[in-house]
């Protein structure tokens, strides 16, 4: 049965959060202000926060650099998922995946699903890992970061999490990296 494991130590850890809009500043920032106060609520570390325009090259640079640093073990985007031109979060991050995460989607959809109903499709929720970093780019609204993380993120994002979790599975993420460094 799923649920927490008592008798497991909660491992906290550092989550980025990056605000993807051409409108918001970090002082109206509900979205950023809501993961924020989810995963601190939780015991894990704010590990850096930021917001950007709806500019490939700027998102790309951001999240590059969070996943560059052994600080950050996870990466949450919110906005830019939706369909009008300036909505480019996964044509900036899907890129940089060397795995992609279809169950996130599958599982977010079937949250908001049964909050919004059909609305849900006009969202790209997507995510996947990088460089050993876990990356989840979520729509721009306070109510589908609180979807995400209160249906999906703070489970698998927590150690005690079972039957299984992300955590558990953080220090076998660049295996495919490390492998493939002892050829010639």
């Amino acid at each position: 049965m799923a649920g927490i494991d008592e008798t497991k130590t909660f491992v906290p850890l550092g989550i980025a959060v990056l605000t993807v809009s051409d409108t918001r500043s970090l002082a109206e920032d509900r979205s950023g202000d809501t993961l924020v106060a989810r995963l601190t609520g939780a015991g894990h570390r704010l590990a850096a926060r930021a917001v950007v325009h709806d500019e490939i090259a700027e998102i790309r640079k951001v999240v590059q650099s969070w996943i560059d640093d052994p600080t950050v073990d996870a990466i949450i985007t919110t906005g830019g998922t939706g369909f009008t031109g300036r909505d480019v979060t996964p044509e900036a991050i899907e890129p940089m995946f060397e795995k992609r995460m279809e169950g996130f989607s599958a599982v977010f959809h079937r949250i908001s699903y049964d909050k919004i109903g059909t609305s849900t499709i006009q969202s790209r929720a997507t995510a996947g890992v990088a460089g050993a970093t876990y990356i989840f780019v979520l729509p721009g609204s306070p109510g589908a970061c609180k979807d995400a993380w209160d249906g999906i993120l703070a489970a698998q994002l927590d150690y005690r999490h079972r039957p299984c979790n992300f955590v558990e599975i953080m220090p076998r993420l660049d295996e495919h990296l490390r492998r493939g460094a002892g050829k010639t």
